[in-house]
């Protein structure tokens, strides 16, 4: 701080030094480039995993001048605000349990946000976390392949941290919101951004050992999504009714007004206002 309190610029900055000491000794962060700007973090951490980035490689930025989320969305990542990072994950997993990954980092962050601010965070499908009902993280996974194999999973994590309102573009208001927004307070980039890839880590291994089924009830127990009417933009069309549950594969099993069970396994989803979710909801 300065004479009059304010925030030096250095004070904002993530701590290499520190970064390097949390991550030492670990899988994951212990092979580590940080960079002042970068298109995308997804895509730095494609190129060295191409290169032969060794499990666990992270990448992370003080700013994404083209982030992007899901559905090839752009991710609003300025300098200096927010924690954006990829990670490389060699952990022979098939292609049929890669999608799984989704859930094991949506929960991981979930958990360290929680645990580090003291906020209610809440997860909706598939790979979003709020507070307040507000986006305040987002995760991308991609894969590497080889055929049948996969090569490598690169998990991209965006967390807008220290966001004013004035920060979000003006579309983006009404539906994002940052830790300092929710919590009322800053927080330490560099301290989140070591207790975001523990956390990872340990819900990776976590995963590894005990399978899906695990994961999948902690991530019920977060989840801002079941229990609500809700309508799931698909490929094929929109599908609306009550979200009940995550299948086996990570699907999204929602009951229409019919009765019927249907497994939505990608989509865009909204949770229905009440006044147009009559109907969808089990009668008492």
């Amino acid at each position: 701080m300065d004479e009059e309190g304010n925030r030096r610029p250095d004070e904002d900055r993530l701590d290499e030094t520190r970064l390097r000491a949390a991550f030492a000794g670990r899988a994951l962060g212990r092979s580590l480039r940080l960079y002042e700007s970068v298109g995308s973090t997804q895509n730095e951490a494609r190129s060295w995993a191409v290169a032969g980035a060794p499990h666990g490689a992270l990448v992370i930025a003080e700013e994404q001048r083209s982030g992007r989320g899901r559905m090839g969305r752009a991710w609003h990542s300025p300098k200096g605000k927010g924690l954006w990072l990829s990670m490389v994950l060699r952990t022979g997993l098939t292609l049929e349990q890669a999608p799984h990954l989704t859930f094991v980092t949506a929960v991981a962050v979930c958990r360290a946000i929680r645990q580090a601010t003291g906020t209610d965070a809440r997860l909706k499908w598939p790979n979003d976390v709020l507070i307040g009902g507000r986006k305040v993280a987002g995760i991308l996974v991609e894969l590497q392949t080889d055929g049948p194999r996969v090569q490598s999973m690169i998990v991209g994590i965006g967390i807008s941290v220290n966001l004013e309102a004035s920060d979000f573009p003006e579309e983006l208001n009404p539906k994002a919101t940052s830790l300092l927004e929710a919590a009322g307070e800053r927080f330490d980039r560099t301290e989140l951004a070591a207790k975001v890839v523990q956390s990872v880590e340990e819900m990776v291994g976590f995963y590894l050992k005990e399978g899906f089924p695990p994961v999948a009830s902690l991530w019920e127990a977060l989840s801002d999504t079941l229990g609500n009417p809700v309508s799931v933009a698909t490929a094929l069309g929109n599908v609306a009714g009550t979200a009940l549950r995550l299948d086996e594969s990570g699907a999204l099993v929602v009951r229409t007004d019919d009765g019927q069970e249907r497994r939505l396994y990608s989509g865009d989803l909204s949770t229905l206002p009440k006044d147009e979710a009559e109907g969808l909801l089990p009668r008492s």
